[in-house]
C-alpha cells in the first residue's frame, strides 16, 4: 500500500467518526430542548437527503481537482456545520423550538459537506491503487469507514452520558453549558474535525487527469442520469450496485432499530443502547481483515453472506443475557463486513472501468442513499403505527434475505447470458462507457 493511502484512511476514519459522534449529540441537544420525537428522523434525512440532492454534481467536483484539496474543502463544510450547530442558540433568540430546527439545518450542512467527501475519497482509492489491489484496499478503508460509524454512535454515547457530563462541568469553562450539556460533546467533535483537515492537507497529489467536467447544472444532471443508467443497465454493476444500495440502507435501519431495541427490548438508556453498536464493530473487523483475503475476480461469491445477514438479524428477537447480545451483534457485524467490502471493490471497479473514479461513486451514493430515505421512512411508519421493535426486526430481517435471494437469482441469469462482463472484472482500463 502507498504512504498516501494511510493517509486517506487516517482522514476518512476521523471524518466520518465526527459525523456520527455528532449525530448522537445532536439528538441529545434536541431532547435537552424538548425539541419533537419526529426531528430525530429528520436529522437522518437532512444528511442523507443532502447526498441525493448533489449527487449529479460532485463527481464533476471530485475529478475536477486533486481529491486531496476535494477533501479537505468539504471537511471544512462539515466543521462549519459543526460550529452552527455549537452556535445555534445565538440565532434562536431563546427559542428553544427554534434552536431544534437550526440544530437540522446545521446537521444538513454537515451531510452536504460529508456528499461532497465521499466521491474524493473513494475515487482516490482507485488512483492509488491497481484493480489486483482493489478488494485489500476496501477492506481497509470500508473497514474503517464502517467501524468510524460504529464508533462515532459509541463516542457520542459516551459524550452525552451523565457521569462524562459531571466531569466536564467541574470545570468553570464549561459552566455556561450546565443547561445543555450535549454543546460540551459537540466541542469536542469540532476538534476532530479539525484533526481530519490536518489529515486531507498531508494526502498526496497522484496527478490523475480526467476529461474536463462540465459546468451547467442542467447538463451536470442529464450526463449524471446516463451514468446512472449506465451502471444500471451494465450487468455486472446492477448487481454490485443493488446490493451496495441495499446494504447501506439497511445499515441506517440497523443504526435506529439498535438504539430502540436497546431501550425497549433490553431496558438499557439511549447512552447504553449507542454503545451496541461498538459490540458490533468487533465483528466487523473480523469480517472486513477476512475479507481482504478475496480476489476481485470472486467477489461474488460472497452473494449468499448477505442472505445470511438478514435471516441472523432476527436473532435479535430471542436474545437477552448479556453473551448472547453480544454475540449476535458481533456475528451480523462479522457478516456484514465480510459481505460488503468485496462488493464495495466490485462496484469501484467496475464504475472506475465504465466511468470515472468520481462519478461512478456519486452514482453509488446516490442509489444508496435514496434507498436510506425510503428504508428510514418505512421504519418510521411502522414505529408511527405502533408496532413492536421486535416485529419490525423480523420484517427488516425476512426483508434483507429475501432480496439478497431475488439478487442472487439476478446474478446468475446475468454470468449465463452475458459472460463477456463478467470477464472484463480487473480490467485496467477506465472510463469507456462515458460517451456511449
Amino acid at each position: 500500500m502507498k504512504k498516501g493511502f494511510f493517509t486517506v484512511m487516517t482522514a476518512q476514519a476521523l471524518s466520518s467518526l465526527a459525523d456520527n459522534a455528532l449525530f448522537i449529540a445532536a439528538i441529545a441537544l434536541i431532547h435537552q430542548l424538548s425539541g419533537p420525537d419526529w426531528l430525530d428522523s429528520l436529522l437522518k434525512w437532512a444528511f442523507a437527503a443532502s447526498y441525493v440532492i448533489l449527487a449529479a454534481f460532485v463527481g464533476a467536483i471530485a475529478d475536477s481537482f486533486p481529491k486531496g484539496r476535494v477533501m479537505f474543502v468539504t471537511n471544512s463544510i462539515k466543521i462549519t456545520g459543526c460550529l452552527l450547530m455549537f452556535i445555534s442558540g445565538m440565532f434562536a433568540n431563546d427559542n428553544p423550538q427554534l434552536q431544534t430546527y437550526i440544530i437540522c439545518i446545521a446537521y444538513g450542512l454537515v451531510g452536504i459537506g460529508a456528499a461532497a467527501y465521499s466521491p474524493a475519497k473513494y475515487g482516490i482509492v482507485t488512483e492509488l491503487l491497481p484493480p489486483k489491489d482493489l478488494v485489500k484496499g476496501n477492506s481497509w478503508i470500508e473497514g474503517l469507514t464502517v467501524l468510524s460509524i460504529i464508533f462515532g454512535f459509541v463516542l457520542g454515547g459516551i459524550l452525552i452520558n451523565q457521569n462524562v457530563i459531571n466531569w466536564f462541568l467541574q470545570f468553570d469553562a464549561f459552566q455556561p453549558f450546565k443547561e445543555t450539556p450535549a454543546e460540551i460533546a459537540i466541542i469536542i467533535i469540532g476538534f476532530i474535525y479539525l484533526a481530519a483537515a490536518v489529515c486531507n492537507l498531508l494526502i498526496p497529489k497522484t496527478h490523475f487527469v480526467y476529461p474536463k467536467q462540465a459546468t451547467n447544472p442542467v447538463k451536470l444532471v442529464r450526463v449524471f442520469s446516463k451514468y446512472v443508467m449506465i451502471l444500471w443497465r451494465d450487468k455486472v454493476g446492477q448487481i454490485s450496485l443493488a446490493v451496495t444500495t441495499l446494504f447501506w440502507g439497511a445499515g441506517a435501519v440497523i443504526q435506529l432499530v439498535v438504539l430502540k431495541w436497546g431501550t425497549d427490548h433490553l431496558g438499557l438508556d439511549v447512552s447504553s443502547s449507542a454503545y451496541l453498536m461498538g459490540v458490533a464493530a468487533i465483528g466487523t473487523i473480523i469480517g472486513a481483515v477476512l475479507a481482504g483475503r478475496i480476489p476481485l475476480e470472486k467477489a461474488l461469491s460472497v452473494l449468499p453472506v448477505g442472505v445470511a445477514m438478514g435471516l441472523c438479524v432476527m436473532l435479535m428477537v430471542v436474545v437477552k443475557e448479556p453473551w448472547a447480545v453480544y454475540s449476535v451483534l458481533i456475528l451480523v457485524g462479522g457478516l456484514s463486513g465480510f459481505f460488503v467490502v468485496p462488493m464495495n471493490a466490485l462496484l469501484q471497479h467496475r464504475g472506475h472501468v465504465l466511468l470515472s473514479a468520481g462519478h461512478s461513486i456519486a452514482v453509488q451514493n446516490f442509489n444508496e442513499q435514496l434507498n436510506i430515505l425510503l428504508m428510514v421512512a418505512l421504519y418510521g411508519l411502522l414505529v408511527h403505527l405502533g408496532l413492536h421493535i421486535n416485529t419490525i426486526i423480523i420484517i427488516f430481517g425476512v426483508s434483507v434475505a429475501v432480496l439478497m435471494f431475488v439478487v442472487i437469482l439476478l446474478c446468475k441469469h446475468n454470468e449465463k447470458k452475458y459472460p463477456q462482463a463478467f470477464e472484463e472484472i480487473g480490467d485496467t482500463s477506465h472510463g469507456k462507457a462515458q460517451h456511449v
